[in-house]
C-alpha cells in the first residue's frame, strides 16, 4: 500500500483520485478506443483548449495525459520504489479545462505492487509496460488514427514529459531514492526495450536531443517534433523547447 504520505503526495502533485471521485468531464479510459468515441470527445475537447482542429486537440489532450500517467506511475516507481500498475478498463479519462488550465485528475483504481529481493529489474520491465505498452499506446493509437496526427508527436509529448519529471519534479530526494532515480532514467533512456512501448523505437531515447542554445542564449532541448501548443493559445505562446524557436 502506498502510505498515507505518498498517497497524499500523489494527489496533490499528479492529482491520483479514485475513480469514484471522477469529474463528470470524464469517460472510461478504454472507451477511447472506439473511433466514434474518440472523435466525440476531441470535438468536446477542441472550444475547451482553444485548438482549431481535431489534431491540435490531441495533442494538447495526450500532453495532460501523459503528464497525469508518467507522473503518478514513474514516481511511485523511483521515489516510493513501489508499482502503480495502470488498467484502461480501470481507470477514466478526464478532460475537464477551466479558466485556460488543465484542472483534469487520474481517476484510477490501482494495486500497489512490490517486488522480491533480487527481482527488482523484472518488476521494473512490469510496471513500465503496463504504463507504455498497455495503457499510453493504445490510447495514442487511437487518437492518431482518429485526428491524422503522426503518432510520434504523441509519443514525443510523452518523453518530453518524463524528462522533466526525472529532471525537475524529483527533488530533494534521500540517497537510496536518488540512486533508483538515477539509475532508472537511465535505464529508461537508454535501456528499455522497444516492445515495453508498443512500437519500432524506445521514444525515452529517440526523442532525447543534445542542448542547444535558444534564441535568447539558454541551453534547451528542443524537440524533434512540435506539439501546435502555439496554434491553440491567444496571445501566441511557444514551448520553451518548441523547435519552432531554434536559433537559426
Amino acid at each position: 500500500m502506498l502510505t498515507v504520505e505518498e498517497h497524499s503526495y500523489l494527489q496533490r502533485a499528479f492529482r491520483l483520485r479514485s475513480r469514484s471521485q471522477a469529474d463528470a468531464r470524464s469517460i472510461p479510459a478504454n472507451a477511447l478506443l472506439d473511433a466514434q468515441t474518440c472523435r466525440e470527445l476531441l470535438v468536446r475537447v477542441m472550444p475547451l483548449t482553444g485548438a482549431p482542429d481535431l489534431a491540435i486537440a490531441a495533442s494538447l489532450l495526450a500532453k495532460r495525459l501523459a503528464f497525469l500517467a508518467t507522473g503518478n506511475v514513474l514516481y511511485a516507481m523511483s521515489v516510493f520504489d513501489k508499482g502503480l500498475p495502470l488498467s484502461l478498463h480501470a481507470s477514466r479519462l478526464e478532460y475537464a479545462h477551466d479558466n485556460g488550465l488543465w484542472s483534469s485528475s487520474l481517476p484510477v483504481d490501482v494495486t500497489v505492487t512490490h517486488y522480491l529481493p533480487g527481482q527488482r529489474d523484472a518488476w521494473r520491465e512490469t510496471v513500465v509496460g503496463a504504463l507504455f505498452r498497455d495503457y499510453l499506446a493504445p490510447l495514442w493509437q487511437s487518437l492518431a488514427r482518429v485526428s491524422g496526427l503522426p503518432e510520434a508527436i504523441l509519443w514525443e509529448n510523452t518523453a518530453v514529459r518524463v524528462y522533466s519529471l526525472y529532471q525537475g519534479r524529483m527533488e530533494g530526494l534521500n540517497a537510496p531514492q536518488a540512486q533508483r532515480q538515477q539509475a532508472d532514467f537511465a535505464w529508461l533512456l537508454d535501456a528499455a526495450a522497444p516492445d515495453l512501448f508498443a512500437a519500432p523505437w524506445n521514444p525515452l531515447k529517440r526523442f532525447r536531443r543534445p542542448a542547444q542554445k535558444n534564441a535568447a542564449g539558454k541551453m534547451v532541448r528542443f524537440r524533434r517534433t512540435c506539439c501546435f501548443y502555439y496554434k491553440a493559445s491567444t496571445p501566441v505562446e511557444y514551448c520553451h523547447n518548441c523547435p519552432l524557436c531554434r536559433e537559426k
